[in-house]
Formats: C-alpha cells, sequence, structure tokens
C-alpha cells in the first residue's frame, strides 16, 4: 500500500491528524523518532489505512509522488534537523508542510532555503489544539498559490468547517510566513481574551463578592448572547467543578501563576516591529509574567496591607456594566489584531483577507466567537476597512458601551483590583479617537535633547527648533 500523505511526529497533535486524515479516506505514513509509538498507534487502529514506517528512507518511499508530509513536532531545533535530514531524500516538487508553532520569520527563511532544492515549504498555522487536530482545526497556510492548489484538498477535508455555513475553515493567505504570521496574531489575541476573561471573573468574584455557582449561572447567560464564544463557553464550566480532594471549588484550588509557551510575546514584537498598537495583548503578556512572580507579589501583599474595596450598589445592573465592558474590551484586542494584518499586507506583501481571517476562526479554534460573524461582516462591508473601530456596526456598540468601560475599569482602579486589560482597551480607544493626542510634546522633547526634528502643524516638512538660543 502507498500512502496519499505522511505524518512525521506521533505526540498529541500529530496523533490527531494521522487519525483526521485517515478519517477522511487517505492513506497516511507514520513516522516517529520513538518507535514505540508507532506501534501503540497501529495497536490501537489495527484496520486504519495506516502504514508504519521506523526510518526516513522507507517512509519517503512509501508515499505517492510528489510527496505531501506534514511535520508535527517541536519547533525549533528539532524540526531543523528533520528538515535538514528530508532534504537530502527528498524529490524536486515535494511538499513539506510544517504545522509547528514556528516563528514567521523562520518560516520565510526555510522557504528560500528550500526553494533552491526544487522543495516546496508550507508554514501551516494549526488553532484548534488536541480536539482541533482529531477532528477538524483552523488551518492557515502561507506558500505558493501553485503549492496551494495541491494540497487544498486535503487541508479543506481535514480542517473545521464553519457552523454558519459549513464552509471549510482554511483560506489562501499567500506567500513564505503568511500562515505562521497569522497563527501569532491569533495567539495574540486568544491571550487577550483569556486575559479579559479572567479580569471580568476576579471583579465580580471578589469586589461583587459572588460565588461560583453564581458566575458559571453569568457567563453560561452571556455565552448566549454577543460575548457568545469557545472561552466564555468554558469558563462557565470550569466555574462548576469542585476539587476531588478538598471538596473546594476546582477554581479555588489552583494557583494565580499562568505559564506561557511565548506566542502571545511574539505577538507584541511582531506588532512593534511593524509600528502598530497591540496593547492589550500586550498588557495579557505582561499579566502572565507578573503572575510568575508570585512569591514577590505574597511579599508585597504584607508590606502594602491596602484594604480592597467593597461593592454596597444594584448587583445585577452592574454584572451588565461588567458584560458591557468585556465586550468593548474584546472588540479593541480584535480591532488591534486585523489592524496588524491590515498592515502587514502593505509590508510583505501577502494576501491576507481579513474577511476570511474572520471566517475561519469562526470554528475549531480557540478564539472562535460570535464577534468574528460581525468582523467577517465590516470586511465584507469595506474590504479596505482599516480599523474595525470604523465600521457602523461596531461604532454603534463602542458608543453605547464605552461609558461602562470606563466606569468599571475606573471602580476597579480605585478599589485596589488590576484590570491592566481593560485599561489598556480604554486607554486605546481614547488614544484612537483623539484628534489632537499629547505626542507634541513627546516630539518637542526629543527634538530639544537629540535634534531629532519635528512636523508642524501649519506646513509639511520636517523641522528643528534652536531651543538653546539666546
Amino acid at each position: 500500500m502507498t500512502a496519499d500523505v505522511g505524518v512525521i511526529g506521533l505526540g498529541v497533535m500529530g496523533y490527531g491528524f494521522v487519525m483526521n486524515l485517515e478519517e477522511n479516506g487517505y492513506n497516511v505514513a507514520v513516522a516517529n523518532y520513538e518507535h514505540e509509538m508507532i506501534d501503540e498507534v497501529i495497536q490501537r487502529h489495527p484496520s486504519a489505512n495506516l502504514i508504519p514506517t521506523y526510518s526516513l528512507e522507507d517512509f519517503i518511499e512509501t508515499l505517492e509522488r510528489p510527496r505531501k508530509i506534514f511535520l508535527i513536532i517541536k519547533s525549533g531545533k528539532p524540526t531543523d534537523d528533520t528538515i535538514n535530514r528530508l532534504i537530502k531524500l527528498l524529490d524536486e516538487d515535494d511538499i513539506l508542510i510544517n504545522g509547528g508553532n514556528t516563528h514567521f520569520e523562520e518560516t520565510i527563511e526555510w522557504t528560500n532555503k528550500l526553494e533552491k532544492f526544487g522543495l516546496n515549504y508550507v508554514g501551516l498555522g494549526v488553532s484548534g489544539g488536541e480536539e482541533g487536530a482529531r477532528y477538524g482545526a483552523a488551518l492557515m497556510p502561507g506558500c505558493s498559490k501553485e503549492t496551494y492548489q495541491q494540497i487544498k484538498p486535503i487541508l479543506e477535508n481535514i480542517a473545521a468547517k464553519a457552523p454558519q455555513d459549513g464552509k471549510p475553515c482554511v483560506t489562501y493567505l499567500g506567500t513564505d510566513g503568511a500562515g505562521h504570521f497569522t497563527k501569532i496574531i491569533h495567539n495574540g489575541i486568544e491571550y487577550s481574551d483569556s486575559q479579559l476573561i479572567a479580569e471580568s471573573y476576579h471583579l465580580m468574584r471578589h469586589y461583587l463578592g459572588l460565588d461560583v455557582e453564581e458566575l458559571s449561572d453569568i457567563y453560561a447567560e452571556w455565552n448566549q448572547g454577543e460575548l457568545e464564544s469557545y472561552l466564555v463557553e468554558i469558563t462557565a464550566e470550569i466555574l462548576k467543578k469542585y476539587d476531588d480532594e478538598t471538596g473546594k471549588p476546582m477554581i479555588d484550588v489552583i494557583l494565580d501563576r499562568a505559564k506561557s509557551k511565548g506566542t502571545g510575546k511574539w505577538a507584541s514584537q511582531t506588532a512593534l516591529d511593524i509600528h502598530m498598537p497591540f496593547s492589550v495583548v500586550t498588557e495579557a503578556v505582561f499579566a502572565r509574567y507578573t503572575s510568575e512572580l508570585k512569591e514577590e507579589r505574597v511579599k508585597a501583599a504584607e508590606i502594602y496591607s491596602l484594604e480592597y474595596g467593597t461593592f454596597n450598589g444594584d448587583v445585577k445592573s452592574y454584572v451588565e456594566k461588567v458584560r458591557r465592558a468585556l465586550y468593548f474590551a474584546k472588540i479593541m484586542s480584535y480591532a488591534q489584531g486585523f489592524a496588524v494584518y491590515h498592515k502587514a499586507n502593505d509590508i510583505y506583501e501577502w494576501e491576507l483577507d481579513e474577511k476570511r481571517i474572520a471566517e475561519i476562526f469562526r470554528a475549531g479554534c480557540v478564539i472562535r466567537a460570535a464577534l468574528l460573524e460581525q468582523i467577517a461582516q465590516a470586511y465584507s462591508r469595506d474590504s479596505q476597512l482599516k480599523n474595525l473601530l470604523l465600521d457602523r456596526y461596531f461604532i454603534d456598540i463602542i458608543s453605547e458601551y464605552y461609558q461602562d468601560t470606563r466606569d468599571v475599569v475606573a471602580d476597579a482602579m480605585k478599589n485596589g483590583y488590576p484590570m491592566p486589560g481593560m485599561a489598556s482597551a480604554i486607554a486605546y480607544f481614547d488614544n484612537y479617537r483623539s484628534e489632537v493626542m499629547s505626542a507634541d510634546m513627546v516630539q518637542a522633547q526629543r527634538d530639544y535633547f537629540g535634534a531629532h526634528t519635528f512636523e508642524r502643524v501649519d506646513k509639511s516638512g520636517s523641522f528643528h527648533y534652536e531651543w538653546f538660543k539666546l
């Protein structure tokens, strides 16, 4: 039996890809450096159309030409070493599909390198985790158009399908690093989504004094409206669970120290490199870093033993304020992310279609949400929209919700509850809507201490003022 496609890497994600491909009718060659994992998969699925191979040479020989190979292994050195070994074994026009979390700049480098050997390289962003790999993820390919046409049927078959219209959650995004770039920004939005929900939970739990059952019901209700999303849904579920050992709510036995794999940092750095604000995501990254300083925070809490304020008003109406603040802040984060996509198209000359990106995020991925349908509609109205804040739907929502957001953030600050994500969202809004910002003073200072020049309001060009003249 020859294989239609091959997968190298049988970890959680790789195994999911293998079974997804097999159940969609493909004969799949499998390879893994730990051979016992190959045997385990074959024993678990003896009747499946899987071809075990125990060397890269055998793996290559099993595949139909042009070969289509998924690399689902750890990024960095493991991926680099595997590609360097494969180069010596592959033939011209074979296709390597890297489905790992790889930085888009590395993908650009590998694309250029493999091109010299006549090989096609695909940087495939994958969102959806273990479940997505197994049953359908949001897929973000970056490669030549010719290569995409060859792998398009496979990707469409294994991708998640949007519940609204059944469309596969995959689309062509552009050459070389476009796919992994799209995934990086997606992951940044995921960081902010998670942080904003956590802030809303923390405020309602500790400021309003609501218990976990009440909060679970609130998030479940929110998930039936405009905040409908995977992360809100699982938040409601998390708050229902109790620890078997202590009988306490599960959330109360989990240490408040969140880890990160670095993709949020990549998102912030990427936006900085192209001079675009991504402040809500960046604050979410900083919040995780601050959470890692648990011992220092405990010591600081002893030193600054300040009282936290408590709420004395109408809880039901305030919960609605928090809901609006969460949706407002979420809009700011997505607006920043999609503005980054828009700018990246100009810089890297890709084909990032904001409407299609919103559509492929509607299923399979962690940030799937009802909001994405509104984003897709906004770009249907104006494909060249530079920022979602300029679309009529978002103008109406923002105009209605911004004061509630401002009130919630102000209350949190006055009463000692940190809300860095929501605070950055309202700050971004205030900056973006300001016809005149404080940057005139910044420009004056730069010119004063470094003669960096400035622009004038009354004529074009660059100018310098002799600040020290008598």
